[in-house]
């Protein structure tokens, strides 16, 4: 294990942390906020730290990176990044302890979307806009953001990127990953754009379009308001962010190829039309279900959609208190938390090609059982697919399932009841925000135990990660040589 390019890596992405936080740096300028000096001692420590570990190891640098060693570059980022990102938090005096700071911020990074604030609104704007900005940076991935500036990975960089985004499919992209980082990042400030623009024309103000369009697109959904969008009391502005929540959600594969001019893709991916119809389907049976809560057919649907697209694609946003509808509705919710985004999008969950796929497997088996000699081959995209691949799968679910189970036992035996620990559980490993219970869209996480608040700290990033990349450093095989 190259254990000086490591720290050499480990550098650069500190250091790029630290360039993003000139950008509060001048928000408290702007609106003469009191949290400059938070800002500036925050930026100043994280700009030495990484210096440090940069140019102290610039001799390994032009070592060959190897697959084993992008596995613990990945996650050691995401570690280090949210211990820098929580100095402004923990600096403001807002948060009560580190464990609280660090909780918020790798909340951030990972696009989670859990808060242990109970009034966001009295952050000064310059953290509060960081805040939002942490959620827009994790939500393309820190090292996806380093190999877009980074050439100095070279062939390395393809380890690093299938280690922090194992989901995308590497062979319909750009044979130069430096150029798809470049394109993917193209795409992600492209919408994020249009999103803002759409958000004035809501009314809006720029700071919060801009705030609301960052944790929008990373599907984080940290707000600026103690209600979230349910403060903007506004069809337009729930519309328009239920659209984005909606396309951030899809496979950023697809928009890859529609930028290249491939518009087939829209039309032959069958899990996107698996995650429309599962919106739509959801949707409806919420609108007919919550309809004695709201004044019209339309207020209940903008209700339902919004939030359908806000826990599918993991954002978390919240536009009315969905914790006080029905259980039926609930339960879907729930539901649509597992199910998550398609795959490749910026989105948590199992994510729709698994379920698909999952479901294509379960009807193959009850065919055979009719039908005993009946050969039929599994297919995606007019793809057949093997064995190993659905073997992935099943397993990638298990240990879904798996986490979510001993890391609600964790919860429950620190005396959280076990609505709260299950959902909370599975909306920090599927990156959602929100959940049930004491931690329901009303409320924040800021009532557990600081205990409870490490093991939801470990579920956002082994979420985030995909699982394998971070369970496979508790592997004893990977540590020998």
């Amino acid at each position: 294990m190259n254990i000086g390019l490591i720290v050499n890596i480990l550098g650069s992405a500190v250091i790029i942390i630290s360039a993003f936080m000139i950008l509060p740096i001048f928000i408290s300028l702007i609106y003469q906020q009191n949290d400059l000096s938070v800002m500036l001692i925050s930026f100043l420590i994280t700009l030495s730290s990484g210096a440090i570990l940069y140019f102290s190891t610039q001799r390994y640098k032009r070592e060959e990176l190897r697959k084993k060693d992008a596995f613990l570059i990945v996650t050691l980022t995401w570690l280090i990044v949210a211990f820098f990102g929580a100095l402004p938090f923990f600096l403001s005096g807002m948060f009560a302890s580190i464990t609280d700071a660090y909780f918020e911020s790798m909340a951030g990074f990972t696009t989670t979307g859990a808060s242990i604030l109970k009034d966001v609104e009295s952050l000064p704007l310059g953290v509060l806009f960081w805040r939002s900005l942490i959620q827009w940076i994790g939500g393309m991935g820190i090292i996806v953001f380093a190999l877009a500036i980074l050439p100095m990975l070279g062939s390395g960089g393809m380890q690093l990127f299938k280690a922090e985004v194992p989901e995308i499919s590497v062979d319909k992209l750009k044979p130069r990953i430096i150029d798809t980082a470049k394109a993917l990042w193209f795409i992600y400030v492209f919408l994020t754009i249009i999103n803002i623009i759409f958000l004035l024309l809501g009314g809006m103000d720029i700071y919060n379009s801009i705030c609301h369009a960052f944790t929008t697109l990373a599907t984080g959904g940290f707000s600026t308001k103690n209600a979230s969008l349910g403060h903007f009391e506004n069809p337009f502005i729930h519309y328009t962010t239920a659209i984005f929540m909606f396309l951030a959600g899809i496979n950023y594969s697809i928009y890859f190829l529609i930028y290249r001019g491939r518009f087939s893709a829209i039309i032959k991916g069958n899990e996107l039309r698996f995650y429309i119809c599962a919106t739509l389907v959801a949707t409806i049976l919420i609108t007919i279900n919550i309809y004695s809560f709201y004044n019209s057919l339309e207020e209940s649907f903008r209700h339902a959609l919004f939030q359908v697209t806000s826990i599918m694609t993991t954002t978390g946003f919240a536009s009315t208190d969905f914790g006080k509808w029905h259980v039926f509705s609930q339960i879907i919710l729930v539901i649509a938390m597992l199910f998550g985004g398609m795959i490749g999008s910026t989105a948590g969950g199992i994510k729709q090609v698994r379920i698909l796929l999952m479901l294509k497997q379960a009807y193959r088996e009850i065919y055979q059982l009719i039908h005993p000699r009946a050969v039929i081959a599994l297919k995606l995209d007019e793809k057949f697919l093997d064995k190993e691949t659905l073997g992935s799968i099943w397993g990638f679910i298990f240990l879904y399932l798996a986490l979510c189970v001993i890391a609600t036992l964790g919860l429950a035996s620190l005396g959280i009841d076990f609505i709260t620990s299950a959902t909370s559980v599975l909306s920090a490993i599927g990156n959602v925000g929100p959940a049930l219970g004491q931690a329901g869209p009303a409320e924040n996480y800021a009532f557990m135990p600081d205990a409870a608040k490490w093991i939801l700290t470990f579920c956002m990033l082994i979420g985030r990660l995909e699982i394998y990349t971070v369970l496979i450093l508790f592997v004893p095989e990977y540590w020998r040589k």
